[in-house]
């Protein structure tokens, strides 16, 4: 089984929206025996929370479920649990490689570097925007383009 983990600051807006929207995709391409989804975030403030009531709503608006989705706080052994390790901004991907130890297989790579026509790779954080609507934009494209790189890089 191939495992994608989402990140980003406190997850309760960006990565379980991200883990939201992909595992929607992977469902509708049939995949989800292959493919597991799950989010964190670098920070423990929201530990256990379900997502910001701003990115419920534009997943409910797109009648994406987030069910089960819960906050938690991304660890060490994440490194050796999961495939890829999908981060939304450059802090995230900081934070990523102060936590990880040793040499972990783990694909460590930023959402937004899937659109390569966008110059900012860093996915704002609705949580200080309130543009849940751009972000989710943003991650629906990127996730589609994500899920086509996992499929052709696992031959699945």
């Amino acid at each position: 089984m191939i495992s994608v983990l989402f990140v980003c600051l406190g997850n309760i807006c960006r990565s379980p929206m991200a883990e939201a929207i992909f595992r929607h995709k992977v469902k509708d391409a049939g995949l989800e025996a292959e493919i597991q989804i799950d989010s964190a975030g670098t920070g423990n403030w929201h530990v256990g929370n379900q997502p910001h009531v701003g990115t419920q709503k534009v997943l409910k608006e797109n009648r994406i479920s987030f069910e089960g989705i819960r906050a938690r706080q991304v660890n060490e052994s994440d490194f050796a649990e999961f495939d890829y390790i999908i981060a939304m901004d450059e802090k995230n991907v900081s934070d990523l490689e102060s936590i990880k130890k040793g040499n972990p297989t783990a694909y460590v790579g930023q959402l937004l570097s899937f659109l390569p026509d966008v110059s900012d790779k860093n996915v704002p954080d609705p949580y200080f925007t309130g543009n849940f609507q751009v972000v989710y934009e943003l991650i629906d494209e990127s996730c589609s383009r994500l899920l086509t790189f996992i499929r052709e890089r696992n031959n699945i």
